[in-house]
């Protein structure tokens, strides 16, 4: 009989000690592999949750859905219609129209791209992530836009020559 107040620990068998060896072995091998299932589906959790970029066609449908973006986040006024309509008045879809014969233009300054803005009024109402070129038509939509809107509170505001 043991004494008291000793604890005597029972004899395992070999069996039962192979169950707790394999056990814990097995539950060894899987961690690592349990962690790197999780590891490698964090990333694309990641890139999932991230809105794809917005990709526009390269014509006056695309730009002026762009420039419609790009106004948003800048709180920039005006809409499709306002601005189709003025582009067509202005250049017909060219953004690569230039007016050499009226005023601006002899002074110097010809009116460019497919709102016809010249080149101070361009700087002065640029937008920044657009280009730095009044022929680029996201960035001349854009500025146009802008200096409409300072002048005439948005481009659906303006129905002539500005």
């Amino acid at each position: 009989m043991p004494a008291t107040g000793t604890y005597r620990r029972r004899k395992s068998t070999s069996l039962t000690r192979g169950f707790i060896a394999v056990g814990t072995g097995a539950a060894a091998l899987l961690l690592p592999l349990i962690g790197a299932g999780a590891a490698s589906a964090a990333p694309a959790q990641s890139v999932s949750a991230a809105a794809p970029a917005a990709t526009y066609a390269n014509n006056l449908d695309g730009w002026i859905k762009e420039s419609l973006a790009v106004m948003a986040e800048h709180g920039i006024p005006g809409s499709y219609d306002g601005i189709h309509r003025n582009v067509m008045r202005e250049s017909s879809g060219n953004p690569r129209a230039i007016n050499n014969w009226d005023s601006n233009a002899a002074a110097g300054t010809p009116s460019k791209g497919l709102l016809q803005i010249i080149d101070p009024t361009f700087r002065a109402y640029h937008v920044p992530g657009t280009a730095m070129d009044a022929y680029d038509p996201v960035a001349n939509i854009t500025a146009a836009c802008n200096y409409a809107a300072a002048k005439y509170g948005s481009i659906d505001n303006v129905f002539g020559a500005y």
